[in-house]
């Protein structure tokens, strides 16, 4: 049986639509779905997962180009527990199919005027770090922890795995978000305890990796600190696809299918109930229950009829804050950097008012600040023999912003070249063998991304917990959600969590009452 299947013009005859199983689709192949696939396969489900490009990934896409291999989208694991868990439902040890490295130092932030700090999970090396910059910072620091693990411990251990779709819940966890002053942003946590303009940088930078601004966004995701402390920072050999290939490979394992181009063009609603979806070629596939790991405020804006929504119209939609936009340029060289680390930040002149830029201004800078990624620092295999991969990613404004990408890109793109000569990769345009590049229209158009987000919905108070759409469907009954734009939010750890909250909401498939005629 192969799990992945190219869907052209009919099913794959290994897809036995007499499975007597209750049916579940899930509509996207990122982390959230794969997860929810493998979730829902260890219950006894039978699971189709829905894939619109080529390959499965979504944004944990890979391209493979001139002999380099460029992983699309996240590269930063964190919380490998949860990765653990997914091979550990279908009887398995992750070790056993990834090969995850740790990352020494998790990252290295380059000051514009040429400073530098090493992120490091190492405790004595860090706060020699910050002693460097300013020694009366140290304490500050160990204090910043503790409130960074205080809310590790109530906004994921406690918060995490919660569904959060009635008012009640959220009531009954007020205390604890009141506790941890939710109310506060990252920033203005990070700067109660620590005093060096640049320290503060490099403390409150982690939620613009899942598209937050860290002047707004809610200091319960100052966990991320604890988070990384605790559990470190790991790279997968192979890059992030070796993930994705062993969660398909699970799912394969299990009895079920990834049915790769094929595109979803709707969910079919009869009654306010979920009963399947329709493709863009026209097929209709019946289902028990639908969970979509698609774009949440793309699934509800194009995937299901307006008559058919009263929680998620239009208008809330289209009124709802989005995190930034990103321009991601990957690049092979000929020769290689060996001084550059697995994880690099850039970041420029100004901190506060390049984020207004960004998320209020939805102004395209020209002083903006990258995050590079070298996998060949840590796999070689990443590119031919003697070369180095790369890609930097540029947070940008999502597509509200006046910015024609398809004319901008090319020059954006060599101002980034401009930047990393500058910096930390002299003579970059003379060795540059291949490249390409991904913009906010890409998000769009590609992965179906509403205003082409990085992240969906932007992880502020009032767009997170219950404010945020709900891992099970407010307005369409047997309809859940799981991804960036549910509960608990973006990145690695927070999709695959989004995936472990269907255990508690999602009926057991005994309890449904499977139709063979629905099947066809």
């Amino acid at each position: 049986m192969n799990t992945l299947s190219t869907l052209h013009g009919k099913l794959p005859s290994s897809v036995d639509l007499t499975d007597p199983r209750a049916h579940a689709i899930v509509i996207g192949s990122g982390f959230g779905g794969l997860a929810a696939a493998i979730r829902l396969g260890a219950r006894g489900y039978r699971v189709t997962v829905l894939e619109k490009l080529d390959a499965p990934g979504g944004r944990a896409y890979a391209y493979h180009q001139d002999g380099f291999i460029f992983d699309a989208g996240p590269t930063i694991i964190t919380a490998p527990f949860l990765l653990e868990e997914l091979w550990q439902l279908c009887g398995k040890q992750l070790q056993d199919d990834v090969d995850l490295r740790p990352m020494d130092p998790f990252f290295q932030i380059v000051f514009d005027d040429g400073k530098t700090f090493d992120y490091s999970g190492d405790r004595q090396r860090t706060l020699d770090e910050i002693r460097r910059f300013n020694p009366a910072d140290v304490d500050g620091y160990l204090r910043y922890l503790k409130a960074s693990e205080k809310r590790y411990r109530v906004g994921f251990e406690k918060l995490g795995f919660k569904s959060f779709d009635s008012l009640w819940q959220l009531i009954k966890f007020l205390p604890n978000l009141i506790g941890m002053r939710s109310d506060r942003s990252v920033y203005n946590l990070v700067s109660r305890h620590i005093k060096d303009p640049y320290l503060r940088q490099v403390m409150s930078f982690h939620p613009l990796l899942i598209g937050g601004n860290p002047f707004s966004v809610t200091s319960v995701y100052s966990l991320i600190s604890y988070l990384e402390q605790q559990f470190g920072v790991w790279s997968a050999m192979g890059g992030t696809a070796s993930l994705v290939k062993g969660l398909s490979q699970l799912i394969e394992g299990q009895g079920n299918h990834i049915l790769l181009n094929a595109e979803v063009a709707k969910i079919n609603v009869d009654n306010q109930r979920a009963t399947g979806v329709t493709l863009q070629n026209g097929h209709i596939l019946n289902a028990d229950v639908v969970i979509s790991n698609a774009d949440s405020a793309w699934t509800y804006r194009h995937l299901i009829d307006a008559s058919k929504r009263k929680r998620w119209t239009n208008k809330k939609i289209e009124k709802a804050a989005y995190s930034n936009g990103l321009f991601v340029w990957y690049f092979g060289t000929k020769g290689q950097y060996p001084e550059v680390p697995h994880h690099s930040i850039l970041l420029g002149p100004r901190y506060k008012e390049l984020l207004v830029d960004i998320f209020k201004h939805k102004h395209l800078s020209d002083d903006f600040s990258l995050y590079l990624h070298r996998p060949t620092a840590t796999d070689p295999g990443m590119a031919p023999d003697g070369c180095d991969t790369f890609y930097a990613l540029v947070p940008v404004p999502h597509l509200d912003a006046p910015i024609d990408w398809e004319t901008h890109a090319e020059p954006f793109r060599r101002a980034i070249v401009e930047r990393l000569e500058q910096t930390v990769l002299p003579n970059l345009s003379e060795r540059i063998v291949t490249s390409r590049m991904l913009t906010p229209l890409d998000f769009q158009n590609r992965l179906n991304s509403y205003k082409g987000a990085g992240f969906s919905f932007e992880p502020r108070i009032t767009q997170s917990a219950w404010f945020r759409p709900h891992n099970r469907s407010e307005d369409i009954e047997g309809l859940y959600l799981v991804g960036a734009g549910t509960h608990p939010g973006a990145g690695i750890p927070g999709v695959i969590s989004s995936a472990k909250v269907l255990d508690g909401i999602v009926p057991a498939p005994e309890t449904i009452a499977t139709s063979k005629a629905a099947h066809g």
